[in-house]
């Protein structure tokens, strides 16, 4: 059994990769047969429905050479690897902490974020910048400055 990283992992899409990430994005996508894994052995293994949910986000991600993270939602992250997350600067992230918009904790004089907070904001920061665009499009072609 291997070991279970607690760090947060970053996984990009390879070039030499992308035409078998679109083939399995497919097939995972088109819903008419549940994939399995298939052992050394030749076994079949079903995926739980839990596996292929997270399998599907992330062959889908990275079929639109996306970069994916996984980070377990119990893990407290360091203000860098939290910024980094969220790609903006740790004294960014330093500044919304202070403010109270993600909850933190301190150990010693660093602070520490839990993962399952900073991806309720950050989910919350892409529905508000979603929002944001859909008006600004909304009014752009009311201008007649959108095609």
């Amino acid at each position: 059994m291997s070991k279970i990283h607690n760090a947060p992992i970053t996984i990009n899409p390879q070039a030499g990769e992308m035409d078998a990430l679109q083939h399995l994005e497919r097939l995972v996508t088109d819903g008419s047969s549940y994939p399995k894994l298939v052992g050394s052995d030749g076994k079949e293994i079903p995926l739980t429905d839990s596996i292929y949910q997270a399998l599907h986000q992330v062959v889908k991600a990275l079929a639109a050479g996306q970069a994916i993270s996984l980070v377990p939602t119990e893990r407290e992250l360091s203000t860098q690897e939290a910024a980094d997350l969220l790609n903006v600067s740790r004294p960014y992230l330093v500044k919304i902490l202070e403010q109270g918009v993600i909850p933190f904790t301190t150990v010693g004089k660093h602070r520490r974020v839990k993962s399952q907070d900073l991806m309720m904001y950050k989910e919350s920061r892409d529905a508000q910048r979603r929002q944001a665009r859909k008006v600004l499009i909304e009014f752009m072609e009311e201008e007649g400055l959108y095609d």
